[in-house]
């Protein structure tokens, strides 16, 4: 063989170089088929949970009410009380407990229900330091081409119909209630068998386990969440009585129930509570500055809450992104109402508790910066 045929055999058998271009990520068609597929299926359970929602509320706030329940179940069972008596004693306590605090907010608001075109008048009357301003920015609008100059502009209450609308929107309906009571009573008395035939539903011996630790993380985890949140909110409501209290605001017991069942609903309820500490203030108080020194030491109270005592009290463990917090309030709240919003924070939890179990091990990290 000659030496130029070796040289292009060498040339032929040599490998090229990897080259060190990189090239744009292909997306295959099954991809973009199975991202339609679960994209679709999400937007049919959502479409199904908001439609069915008289059916799904009741009967999940039952399940989730009724494992954060559990534990005290098992406390029972372990004194020799039947599991099926258990349910009906928590339930029943439960309920006493949620009269209580009902009666407490009822009675000033009803009263203050009746007296609203009174109050109104004296909302307005201490509002009319906002005249000026309100004047003020309308000449500035007419200098700009907007509305017209009104120089005789003064601060309005918007009259808004919200008393039936409020009622509907938060009352459910007899059949829910009822829906919601009998299933969270049969799931309390049932739930140690429900987790037996879910752990047993699996042939494999690894699923099984799996299966058993998601059950006890939600179940641990969901009953530290109600009985620490309980018990935050419970200080919450009488911190804000002795507020009120000390400020000589109206019902300050009434208020501290308000702003303790608020307290269930991270985010909305201190806003809302804030908001309504500020119009009875303003109210019953003789300037405008004096109405607002019982809003702003609640304020006070919920930022050391928020930022200090809860985390520290919950702990890692359950310490929620304030962002993931947030987005499940709104979107359950959009689509489940008040009672959404309780839930939100609770379905969070055990949404992380599935991707903690279910996602794998060795899944790719990102590097520390």
């Amino acid at each position: 063989m000659s030496k130029a045929g070796a040289v292009a055999d060498a040339k032929i058998g040599t490998p090229l170089p990897d080259s060190k271009v990189e090239l744009p990520p292909v997306i295959r068609r099954a991809e973009v088929v199975a991202f339609t597929l679960v994209a679709l299926l999400v937007i049919t359970v959502v479409a199904v949970l908001y439609v069915a929602k008289p059916f799904f509320l009741p009967v999940v706030t039952a399940f989730i009410i009724g494992t954060m329940l559990s534990p005290a179940a098992n406390f029972l069972e372990k004194r020799y009380i039947p599991r099926s008596v258990s349910a009906v004693l928590i339930v029943t306590a439960a309920c006493a407990g949620i009269a209580f605090i009902v009666g407490l907010i009822s009675s000033p608001l009803m009263e203050w229900t009746t007296r609203l075109p009174e109050l109104g008048s004296l909302l307005k009357d201490k509002l009319h330091v906002f005249d000026r301003p309100l004047a003020l920015w309308h000449q500035v609008q007419g200098l700009f081409g907007g509305a017209e100059s009104l120089a005789s502009t003064q601060f309005q209450l918007p009259k808004i119909d919200w008393v039936q609308p409020t009622v509907e929107f938060l009352s459910p309906t007899f059949t829910e209630f009822l829906l919601f009571f009998a299933t969270l009573v049969l799931f309390i008395a049932s739930w140690k068998d429900l987790r037996r035939a879910l752990v047993m539903n699996f042939a494999d011996h690894e699923w099984r386990l799996r299966t058993l630790r998601i059950l006890n993380a939600i179940e641990t985890s969901l009953g530290d969440y109600l009985l620490t949140v309980t018990m935050i909110n419970f200080g919450v409501g009488i911190a804000t009585g002795l507020i009120c209290a000390v400020t000589s605001m109206p019902n300050p017991a009434g208020l501290g129930a308000l702003a303790a069942t608020l307290n269930f609903f991270p985010i909305i309820g201190p806003v809302a509570m804030f908001v309504i500490l500020v119009v009875v203030g303003i109210i019953t108080s003789s300037t405008l500055g004096t109405g607002l020194i019982a809003a702003l030491a609640f304020v006070g109270l919920t930022f050391l809450e928020g930022h200090f005592i809860t985390p520290t009290i919950i702990g890692r463990r359950l310490e929620l992104n304030a962002l993931a917090v947030f987005m499940a309030l709104a979107f359950w709240t959009w689509l489940w109402g008040p009672m959404g919003g309780f839930l939100a924070s609770p379905l969070l939890i055990v949404a992380l508790i599935l991707k903690e179990h279910l996602m794998p091990v060795n899944a790719p990290q990102l590097p520390p910066e």
